[in-house]
């Protein structure tokens, strides 16, 4: 860090010219990146900003106007302060205009009573300034080596965020992109005073570069990602301007920290691979080898006299438009972590993995005593929290299996995981965890879905009427939907409809000559019913 006008001030060569500070005393804390001495009047243009200029003043000019000019010159280029040797061109005081001046711009102006050597002074500057730079320098490599080896130790977030706390002594605190609190370290400050409204205050927080100094809110803040995907902000509660090493400090902390997530996906990946290949086996309704029960205890998840559930976790994001291609890969693939890390908080054995383009499968593996349905609400609860907290977070719907007994029944249970999750998809019941009896009509048809007499039944009960909406345009089996909705109430179809009773009445006995069916008879309303959902559940399989 650069030394400041005070400090360049207190130097053995400096107080031997017994300095005064006659204005601009706000700005002694002003960085000094060198010593120059010049008997310029127009010096301004030939300066680069950070210079403590020394001057005797003789070539300077008389004229109040033109020596608040030579003022403002030098404060527009970022001079650091002017230095006013006494006694050549003025003897005991410097003419108003310039001290005014030098006070407007905030431009420190300083003067030295006693003869003092320019070039010691430039001297003892730049040694200063050199071993202030060298400073910063061994500074910056006790980061980056200190990081480095977090690195390598795989250190959590808690540890990072440990780390900069105590190099900073500042609080810091680590967000995802929708400003929620990934972590933090207090700094041994109120936790609580720290992060009251953290969401309202950090949104008024833009980052308009990769580190910021926000200045009303005293937050130093950096970009926390890798390859593109930013995930997170990193932020250093920092009232006062922070210097130049709790810049590196903080931009290395993000270095680590995006390395740390990658890290920990490629280790999950690994994992997530092999309970992939795991699930495959086992949803197959032909018996599993013995060698893949045993790799199943080897990864911790023993399926011999255990109480096996399936459990399917997709990305249910109701009416919104479904992403891109690629970002759904990414969120079903980041669900798959989430829910593996449910599972870890949740201390359940469980194989987790992407089994489709948007399903995470799941096999738990329980203890023949434990309360399955309690466990599995309580883990399915933790996906749910999980999902949300995700850097693209979304709604998730949770559906489960029947439990059963043995590894050669495993894919019964995970059959029944992702019919249920189908099912459940079209309903509007909010619940945690969907399971059979809980999607009732809809989750049996799902269970029928391969056999070739459900299609069957589909068709004989709905060609006609098919036939005829394809050939004329019509939208007699949106009726029919909404009557069957309503359980053959036809005044409260009609109001659903948008249509007069006479006009939906009508539609109504068309359908009936059409499918030479009578609506009034509850038999053939229910028959009607179940093919409707068939034919919807069959033409989202094709």
């Amino acid at each position: 860090m650069l030394p400041t006008v005070a400090e360049v001030l207190a130097l053995p060569a400096m107080r031997r010219g017994a300095p005064q500070v006659v204005a601009g005393s706000n700005g002694l804390t002003k960085s000094v990146r060198w010593a120059h001495s010049a008997e310029l009047s127009d010096i301004a243009h030939l300066l680069r900003g950070g210079e403590l200029l020394m001057t005797t003043g003789i070539a300077l000019p008389s004229d109040d106007t033109e020596l608040a000019g030579y003022a403002n010159g030098l404060a527009s280029v970022g001079v650091s302060g002017l230095v006013v040797e006494l006694g050549r061109r003025w003897r005991s005081a410097l003419p108003p205009a310039l001290v005014d001046a030098c006070d407007h711009a905030g431009l420190p102006l300083i003067t030295l009573s006693r003869e003092a050597a320019f070039v010691t002074i430039t001297q003892a500057v730049g040694e200063l300034v050199v071993d202030s730079q060298l400073e910063e320098l061994r500074t910056t490599e006790r980061v980056h080596e200190t990081f480095t080896e977090l690195s390598v130790a795989g250190a959590g977030i808690s540890e990072i965020l440990a780390e900069v706390a105590r190099l900073s002594g500042l609080p810091v605190i680590l967000e995802s992109i929708k400003h929620q609190v990934l972590g933090y370290d207090a700094a041994h400050e109120p936790a609580r005073e720290l992060l009251a409204e953290w969401a309202k205050r950090s949104r008024a927080v833009e980052s308009t570069e990769r580190t910021t100094y926000h200045q009303p809110e005293g937050w130093l803040v950096t970009i926390v990602g890798a390859r593109g995907d930013n995930w997170g902000r990193l932020v250093l509660v920092s009232p006062e301007p922070p210097p130049r090493r709790h810049l590196v400090l903080l931009e290395r902390a993000a270095s680590t920290l995006a390395l740390h997530r990658l890290l920990a996906r490629d280790r999950e990946s690994l994992e997530r691979q092999t309970h992939r290949t795991l699930l495959a086996a086992l949803s197959t309704s032909t018996p599993p080898d013995a060698d893949v029960v045993d790799r199943c205890a080897d990864a911790g998840v023993p399926l011999h006299a255990r109480k096996l559930i399936g459990l399917a976790v997709l990305p249910h994001a109701g009416d919104a438009a479904p992403p891109a291609t690629l970002t759904a890969q990414e969120l079903v693939r980041d669900l798959a972590e989430a829910t593996a890390g449910a599972a870890r908080t949740s201390r359940v054995a469980a194989l987790v993995a992407v089994t489709s383009d948007n399903v995470v499968g799941c096999l738990l593996s329980l203890s023949p005593t434990d309360d399955d349905r309690a466990l599995v609400d309580s883990f399915a609860a933790d996906i749910h929290r999980a999902a949300i907290e995700l850097p693209r977070g979304l709604p998730v719907l949770v559906a489960a299996g029947t439990p059963v007994d043995g590894a050669g029944m495993a894919w019964r249970t995970l059959t029944e995981a992702r019919q249920v999750a189908s099912a459940a998809g079209r309903t509007s019941a909010n619940r945690s965890c969907h399971r059979l009896h809980d999607v009732h009509l809809r989750g049996l048809l799902h269970v029928m879905i391969d056999d070739e007499r459900l299609t069957a039944f589909t068709e004989r009960e709905l060609a006609a009427l098919n036939t005829h909406d394809n050939k004329h345009g019509g939208t007699l089996l949106a009726s029919l939907r909404t009557f069957v909705d309503h359980g053959g109430n036809k005044t409260a179809a009609a109001a659903a409809s948008h249509l007069s009773r006479p006009a939906y009445y009508e539609r109504l006995a068309r359908i009936e000559r059409i499918l030479n069916v009578d609506l009034s008879d509850p038999e053939t309303v229910t028959s009607l019913h179940v093919a409707i959902l068939a034919q919807e559940i069959l033409g989202r399989q094709l």
